[in-house]
């Protein structure tokens, strides 16, 4: 991913050395094309790459089926030795999702798989160079003892197996391995993903407008004034202006207006929809972020939120990623659904 090349190394260097890591950031921060990025580079080192998704994982059987899907996607070296083992368990990777289909007589006893699938993942991963990367590991969480067998499984093996947590809300997953209650407390290095520098949004845009026969000329300044480094939108936004700029031409204040309300437009309904399914405190607290304003006092007062409401929301707004405090100072982490609270909600 343009823009990471330190992080990339770091987090390469820090894997290599069997070092536990833990990412941290925001949704569309680019975690996982980062991780992507640095799996390839550790792929090309001769580094076997297992990849566990655990998005919204509702169950021990759910979060079994994630890990068979993982282990099953598996390629080069480590795959045969992930089957040779998975066969002394009795199991068959790929099949689990079928297997659960089944009437519940006939189903596999869930939490046995999930042992079994554990102990094929570390027995194989002891035979060859290996990484696991748990994506979105906050899924865990809502399943009761699944982190702490996790964590159980896994406590006699980080030196070697090279294990790479990463998650899209930012305060549980810090508290998953800072708080001394948590299976994986102190068992990891917390890095967070943060925002595009000016640096590196200028190099990005630039570098992409040149290599297709165009000047970018102040866009990336305003990029980055506009989107405040947020990855996934600075990629949208240069995107956006891309296609309102002919070859040979340079950007000029008139294309970055169209690029901005081209932007706009495509993504309305999704920041319609994101509003809408939160709640009105909220709903409420989102559009006093959003303008500046205070969540205490006058205006707050003018919006029906009391001040009981609007801590309960800014905590959970901060829980969830969705806004970010920073020495004191609040504000909504994703641009565009910011400036469509200002546009849909003006003073």
């Amino acid at each position: 991913m343009s823009g990471r090349d330190e992080l990339t190394a770091d987090i390469v260097a820090r894997l290599t050395a069997r070092r536990v890591t833990a990412l941290v950031g925001p949704r569309r921060f680019g975690k996982t094309s980062l991780l992507r990025r640095v799996t390839a580079e550790l792929a090309e080192g001769g580094a076997g790459i297992i990849w566990v998704d655990l998005y919204e994982a509702t169950s021990t059987a759910d979060i079994a089926r994630r890990f068979d899907a993982g282990l099953a996607a598996t390629t080069g070296p480590i795959r045969s030795a992930l089957d040779s083992v998975a066969v002394s368990f009795d199991l068959q990777l790929g099949l689990l999702g079928m297997q659960l289909t089944r009437r519940k007589q006939d189903r596999p006893d869930a939490d046995a798989v999930f042992d079994a699938l554990l102990e094929t993942l570390i027995a194989a991963g002891e035979s060859a160079p290996t990484i696991v990367v748990i994506d979105e590991f906050p899924g865990i969480d809502r399943v009761e003892g699944a982190a702490g067998r996790l964590r159980t499984k896994f406590q006699h093996h980080f030196q070697e197996i090279g294990l790479v947590f990463a998650g899209s809300q930012p305060s549980l997953m810090r508290a998953m391995f800072a708080e001394r209650s948590r299976p994986f407390y102190a068992q990891a290095d917390l890095v967070e993903v943060g925002p595009f520098s000016a640096g590196a949004v200028d190099e990005i845009i630039r570098g992409g407008f040149r290599s297709t026969d165009r000047d970018a000329g102040d866009l990336p300044g305003r990029v980055f004034d506009f989107a405040a480094g947020h990855p996934y939108r600075t990629m949208q936004m240069a995107d956006s202006a891309w296609r309102t700029v002919p070859i040979g031409k340079q950007v000029t204040p008139q294309h970055w207006t169209a690029a901005l309300e081209l932007l706009r437009r495509e993504t309305h309904l999704a920041c319609e929809a994101i509003f809408s399914g939160l709640r009105p405190s909220e709903q409420t607290t989102l559009r006093l972020l959003a303008h500046g304003d205070p969540l205490f006092g006058t205006i707050a007062d003018t919006l029906a939120l009391s001040s009981g409401s609007a801590q309960h929301a800014i905590d959970s707004l901060i829980d969830a990623g969705d806004v970010a405090e920073t020495d004191g100072h609040r504000r909504v982490v994703d641009p565009i659904l910011a400036d469509w609270i200002r546009r849909r909600f003006p003073r």
